[in-house]
């Protein structure tokens, strides 16, 4: 039963709003992961985004396992992009019974194609690895949350739509997408809803990208809303620029070499893998790049990089000059760089005497092979280990990025004694100043009766809000946990 069905029959609302429109927030409130909302509309559910909650590895086993809503009573689900912290529940979905369409682009479905069975796989590693000290403890083992199997059920629902393209997921709500410009494919929401002759408009920014960044386009602003839900993860912070960026790229990787040390660079296999690469080859262009060996260790970076070359209608002007000049030149690569799948290469980079950067999967250092990199590197003074990511709460990599000085991994305390840098330039994510020319260009362009801040830590989240009334927005609200609202 719905909620606002429950509130009828206790009272609290007359049966005639049953048909009313209701927004919903099941995930990413006053948190960064696990995007989530649900929006009914005369009685049809359609959920936007599927999150993975992300963080400390039992209380978000735990908080995704307790899926928000009875899979069967959603009609139809509306993938904002392909990062794990949007699409990661929805083979749980599935897996629950849902068998509806999951709307997308194209190269977020490419992207989906690698990135949840990825997934799938190292839900079944990590249960297996805990199962064997259960087991040795004498505890009952646990089962993955889903399966590579139960991953790959999921490709035969998604249905893409192309930018600027009409479609309808459920009656009454006609929708399109525009380029959110934060990784390849991603996009914003824009749902045009109609009940009982009532027409809103809601707008979803999904995640918000940057301004002037490589390989991709710059953002587009959606127009004419009465409603907006709109991220805020750096709602208090700015990056540096990306000269500076780059300079602390090439300054750290010089000190690396010279020292004959590691660099190691966490890094999300879609998106910042790409970024680093392209600004690896850069240098390495205009001299800049020592004789330094430098490794892309992550088999699904590897994958999604193919995507990337499989898209160029996604690609921003300076990328298609780029190959325009020279179709022979591939952006994506460069004289040093290798792109690693294999177990055993993988293994041999721990035990190099050479120095070499190692760009490896997950961004947040909560699983893959960065992990075993981080477990050989961290306790050597020679090495570094370069953040250019957002860090999530409660993850190995937010302990390591905020100088915890022990960390455990694998059931191993490991001392830090390596250098570690945090880089925000490289960032995905609209900064502060980025999110209020997105969120105050939306206000101007629109007659807004409220905006819902999500996809951030309460701080920022305070802070981007009090910012956007300044510009002039009215009725911000950060919505708690399972909050309804009528639109």
């Amino acid at each position: 039963m719905r909620d606002l069905e429950k509130l009828a029959l206790i009272g609290l609302l007359p049966p005639a709003r049953f048909a009313m429109i209701s927004l919903q927030f099941l995930g990413a409130a006053r948190e960064v992961t696990g995007s989530m909302h649900l929006l009914t509309v005369g009685g049809h559910r359609l959920l936007l985004d599927c999150g993975l909650i992300q963080g400390p590895r039992k209380t978000s086993f735990e908080r995704n396992r307790a899926f928000p809503v009875v899979a069967r009573d959603i009609d139809a689900v509306v993938l904002s992009h392909a990062h794990i912290d949007h699409s990661g529940r929805l083979p749980l979905l599935v897996k629950g019974g849902y068998r509806g369409h999951i709307f997308c682009t194209s190269a977020t479905r490419d992207l989906c194609a690698y990135m949840l069975p990825d997934a799938g796989h190292l839900q079944e590693l990590d249960v297996s690895y805990r199962n064997k000290r259960r087991a040795a403890q004498g505890r009952p083992v646990m089962d993955p949350l889903y399966t590579l199997e139960d991953a790959i059920a999921v490709m035969p629902q998604l249905r893409t739509v192309e930018l600027g393209q009409n479609f309808s997921p459920i009656p009454g709500v006609t929708v399109h997408f525009i380029n959110a410009g934060h990784i390849l494919g991603a996009a914003s929401v824009i749902l045009d809803i109609e009940d009982e002759g009532r027409q809103v408009r809601l707008g979803f920014s999904g995640d918000i990208g940057r301004w002037s960044q490589p390989i991709l386009r710059d953002p587009e602003i959606p127009a004419d809303l009465d409603y907006l839900i709109m991220e805020g993860t750096y709602g208090n912070r700015s990056h540096e620029g990306t000269g500076e960026a780059r300079e602390v790229l090439r300054q750290t990787v010089e000190d690396v070499w010279r020292q004959r040390g590691r660099l190691i660079i966490p890094a999300f296999a879609v998106g910042r893998t790409q970024e680093i690469v392209y600004r690896l080859n850069e240098l390495s262009e205009t001299g800049q790049l020592p004789p330094i060996r430098c490794y892309v260790d992550s088999p699904l970076a590897v994958n999604a990089t193919e995507v990337f070359r499989l898209h160029p209608e996604c690609y921003d002007q300076q990328m298609l000059m780029a190959l325009a000049k020279d179709p022979d030149h591939d952006p994506l690569s460069f004289k040093g760089l290798r792109y690693v799948r294999e177990v055993e290469t993988s293994k041999l980079l721990n035990t190099t005497e050479e120095p070499v950067v190692i760009i490896s999967a997950s961004g947040m250092c909560e699983g893959g092979r960065v992990l075993h990199h981080l477990k050989h590197s961290l306790g050597d003074v020679r090495n570094t280990v370069m953040f250019v990511g957002f860090q999530a709460e409660g993850t190995l990599g937010r302990a390591i990025a905020d100088g915890q000085a022990q960390v455990r991994i694998y059931g191993e305390e490991i001392r830090v004694r390596a250098t570690v840098k945090v880089v925000s330039g490289y960032s995905a994510h609209a900064d502060r100043a980025e999110l209020l020319r997105w969120g105050s260009t939306a206000a101007q362009q629109s007659k807004l009766q409220r905006s819902f801040l999500v996809h951030g830590e309460p701080e920022p989240l305070f802070a981007l809000a009090a910012a956007l009334r300044e510009e002039g927005l009215q009725h911000v609200e950060i919505p708690e946990p399972g909050q309804v609202f009528p639109l």
